[in-house]
């Protein structure tokens, strides 16, 4: 953990309450190495938690309700826990973006714990939440998955809950769509929840069956670099809803629950039956989904150097049938290549953020600096470049 981001979450919970938290607890944000827009598709993604992280202090009081704070915004965000319910989702635009994540999670757990009998009213407690984060924001690296992940792992204990991590990613997937509005899949919060160091999450987003897989980054000698454009983005405008109804047509149009019920096979007859724009969503999303199972599949096979044109074409699809690239990312994926990387892609929803590539350890200065030449020369902001590392999902820190 950082240890900033761990003094500056402590501070702000005394600043507000006068005492000291009951713990500290942190999740991770997410890089999704190949496999985008496939999660609420019911189909297969494969990320892996990153080293920045959201930290939240967090300690009870008595009175029923929740409040929360963060160093971003440290206007101080109160309700009753009991009116949770009548705030979500139908009058969520009351409450301010950033905080309808944590209590919108708490919203969730609530639920899951009437569903598990127990009278939440009666046996949860109020509580304080301080948040601090070192996670990007807007970059594509799941922040409010972060949020969601450090609030779920600290409610979970501290209202004794003993709901498993799956659990818990659900209730962050439901905050994040009903809550925020924000129409997503669950990756992120798989991926916040359920990390390991070293290693990527294959995620089957139908059963929600996770198998850890080596990601091999060290042993040969490779960086995964991200490329944060500084194109800001949100999941909960327009273009993200626009290309989930997509698939959703799609689907309808080809008779089966989801995407993911399609074959590459099948893709000549679903451009029969559809309008141009539809067939061309759909078709990124039945090759992605193929992608992922390749990449696993070659990763365990040959390793991390063999993926490089997965990941390649997967940006090409994003760019070119889902449409949500924007010049600066195309940029910095064109660049990092031209330099060497042995393959890179955009990540994220989309519509900006950042992308990824996959660097020879002894070319991160030259693509870094090939990068930032390029976006200077096209008139673009600079962009953000760091490395980032597999890392641990949520868990309790102090």
């Amino acid at each position: 953990m950082n240890a900033a981001t761990d003094t500056a979450a402590r501070a702000l919970f005394a600043e507000l309450t006068a005492h000291e938290p009951t713990g500290l607890w942190s999740a991770p944000g997410r890089v999704n190495l190949i496999g985008e827009h496939t999660d609420y598709n019911d189909g297969f993604v494969f990320p892996f938690a990153i080293d920045f992280r959201t930290v939240v202090a967090a300690g009870t009081r008595d009175d029923g309700r929740i409040r929360v704070v963060s160093t971003f915004d440290q206007v101080p965000v109160e309700v009753a826990l009991d009116d949770l319910d009548a705030l979500f989702p139908a009058r969520r635009d009351e409450i301010v973006e950033w905080a309808r994540y944590p209590l919108g999670v708490a919203w969730a757990l609530r639920a899951a714990a009437r569903d598990a009998g127990v009278d939440a009213s009666a046996s949860l407690t109020g509580i304080d939440l301080a948040f601090s984060s070192d996670v990007p924001v807007g970059a594509g690296l799941s922040s409010s998955a972060a949020i969601e992940g450090a609030t779920a792992a600290a409610l979970n204990d501290i209202w004794g809950l003993g709901l498993d991590r799956v659990a818990l990613a659900q209730a962050g997937r439901r905050a994040e769509n009903e809550a925020v509005g924000a129409p997503t899949g669950i990756m992120d919060q798989m991926a916040a929840l359920l990390g390991e160091s070293d290693a990527g999450i294959f995620l089957d987003c139908r059963s929600l069956e996770a198998d850890v897989v080596e990601l091999g980054f060290a042993p040969a000698a490779l960086e995964l670099l991200v490329m944060d454009t500084r194109v800001t983005h949100a999941h909960s405008t327009g273009g993200y809803g626009e290309r989930r109804a997509a698939c959703e047509r799609g689907a309808a149009i080809m008779g089966v629950p989801a995407l993911r019920d399609l074959s590459v096979d099948d893709l000549p007859r679903a451009q029969e039956l559809m309008d141009d724009v539809t067939f061309r969503r759909v078709r990124h999303v039945v090759t992605e989904d193929q992608r992922v199972l390749d990449a696993v599949r070659t990763l365990r096979a040959e390793g991390p150097r063999a993926i490089g044109s997965l990941l390649d074409a997967s940006h090409a699809s994003m760019r070119d049938d889902f449409e949500i690239s924007v010049p600066e990312l195309d940029l910095a994926v064109d660049t990092a290549r031209a330099a060497g990387a042995v393959g890179a892609r955009m990540t994220g929803g989309g519509f900006g953020g950042a992308a990824i590539a996959l660097v020879d350890r002894g070319l991160v200065p030259a693509v870094t600096t090939a990068v930032e030449e390029a976006f200077a020369e096209a008139g673009f902001t600079a962009p953000h470049i760091f490395t980032v590392h597999p890392s641990d999902g949520a868990r309790r820190d102090a």
